[in-house]
């Protein structure tokens, strides 16, 4: 026998789930102490795991994952013979950028424009929430059809890979017969989106060193070799002149042949200035999720303010090399490293450090699992049938867990459409993607249970 419709209960948990998107967000939980306090990671892990008791969850576990951050676990069971789903989200977030730029404080949820504005509501802290409405709607509704495990991140922002470690350390702990990653997101509002395939990244640190110490560019400037001009031109070669990524032996032209983005689209998305033109060659499809970019994510140089009349003797950048399915990030990393001591000008010093790596990924929309998503989303959608696309971010997790349970189907949905301008500043996420998402987490799980016994 049924309780009330999934639907319905899901529409009546909203409230609440706002309220706990609050609370949750209010956690400046960045997995890097440089930049918030340590604690406030432990107090949002704290949170989660509070939660996931609260829903009765067993097992439920702070895991200390070599990265030296948390994450958290928790069991549900599930009837007998029943298969076993892992939920996946992460809790830790990007810092929020220009705190000033933010129309409203960035780890204070705040309604707007009928979306609920603060840093993690789309990625990934609804992505939490979205798992814990689901799980409530079955609940309501006869009770959860499968067993349960959650499993919420505490680094993937940072792509310090410390809950791949502890997974490939406990290979037992995440098995599961098919996997949810929530942290994705639809093609655009009101389409509902898988992602079939995620681009793999590498993290690299470089310093130029040139001089045993700043000089006066008036005494010294014009023969002196300058380690920041040196770094420009060292990043500089990373681009050829229409901005695609040229890393020495790097492969960059490989196409995209599924879902497409026009480019009117993409510039409104990505908010394009006027006149400003986009970079590389091919449709925007083809450059964003099937071949590899590069990006200078930071580069440590004197302010404007206050800076002084000198030839810089050290400089040092961070480098972000996504990686398209098809390659391998490994193979990436050294030819990135080697392209930056080839490229160094004058013999300056170089030194390369790798601070993040994760695999690009590639799913299965074929399998059964996909079905029953497919079937869940043509309910909560009603009128729209489920799309698939790629995502040019990383989710490194994702291929640790298909090297670890190969037979198990991996899926991945979201709240990060392109309105929730993740990783910008104003961070938003739509409450009606969250209210019918988690309707199709829902009839998804329900689906799944089915097919298993049939």
């Amino acid at each position: 026998m049924t309780g009330h419709p999934i639907p319905e209960t899901i529409a009546s948990l909203m409230p609440r789930a706002k309220a706990e998107l609050t609370e949750l967000v209010a956690f400046q939980s960045v997995a890097d102490p440089a930049v918030y306090p340590r604690s406030e990671c432990e107090g949002a892990a704290e949170w989660v795991a509070a939660a996931l008791r609260a829903e009765g969850f067993q097992d439920v576990a702070l895991l200390d994952t070599p990265d030296g951050t948390q994450s958290v676990y928790g069991f549900l069971p599930g009837p007998d013979g029943a298969p076993t789903v892992l939920l996946y989200a992460h809790y830790d977030v990007q810092p929020p950028l220009d705190e000033a730029a933010w129309i409203s404080p960035p780890f204070e949820l705040t309604e707007r424009d009928g979306r609920w504005f603060g840093r993690g509501t789309a990625d990934c802290k609804g992505g939490f929430l979205m798992h814990l409405l689901a799980l409530r709607a079955l609940k309501a509704d006869g009770g959860v059809p499968v067993a349960v495990k959650v499993i919420v991140e505490g680094s993937e922002e940072q792509g310090t890979g410390g809950l791949e470690r502890y997974a490939e350390a406990h290979p037992g702990l995440l098995a599961a017969d098919t996997i949810v990653i929530g942290d994705t997101g639809n093609f655009r509002v009101g389409l509902p989106t898988v992602t079939s395939t995620l681009r793999g990244m590498t993290m690299l640190r470089v310093q130029l060193d040139t001089l045993e110490g700043n000089l006066h560019s008036g005494q010294f400037g014009g023969a002196a070799p300058d380690a920041l001009a040196a770094m420009i031109q060292l990043l500089a070669s990373l681009r050829a002149g229409d901005g695609s990524t040229t890393v020495d032996g790097l492969t960059a032209d490989e196409e995209w042949d599924g879902l497409q983005y026009p480019e009117e689209e993409f510039r409104k998305d990505a908010k394009v200035l006027d006149g400003v033109g986009l970079i590389g060659t091919g449709t925007v499809a083809d450059r964003i999720w099937a071949r590899p970019s590069v990006t200078v994510i930071g580069i440590d140089c004197p302010a404007v303010v206050g800076a002084t009349p000198s030839v810089q003797a050290s400089a040092r950048a961070q480098i972000s090399l996504r990686v398209p399915p098809g390659q391998n990030a490994d193979e990436a990393t050294k030819l990135l490293t080697a392209h930056l001591l080839a490229h160094a000008p004058w013999g300056a010093k170089v030194s390369v450090e790798q601070v993040g790596q994760g695999q690009p990924f590639r799913a299965d929309i074929a399998s059964p699992a996909y079905t029953a998503m497919a079937d869940a989303m043509r309910v909560a959608y009603p009128g729209q049938e489920m799309q698939s696309s790629g995502m040019g971010g990383s989710i490194p997790l994702c291929n640790t867990l298909a090297g670890l349970y190969p037979d198990a189907e991996i899926l991945l949905i979201g709240l990060s459409e392109p309105e929730a301008q993740i990783h910008a500043v104003n961070e938003s996420v739509s409450p009606e993607e969250l209210e019918r998402l988690s309707v199709t987490e829902a009839l998804f799980l329900r689906n799944y249970a089915a097919s298993k016994t049939l």
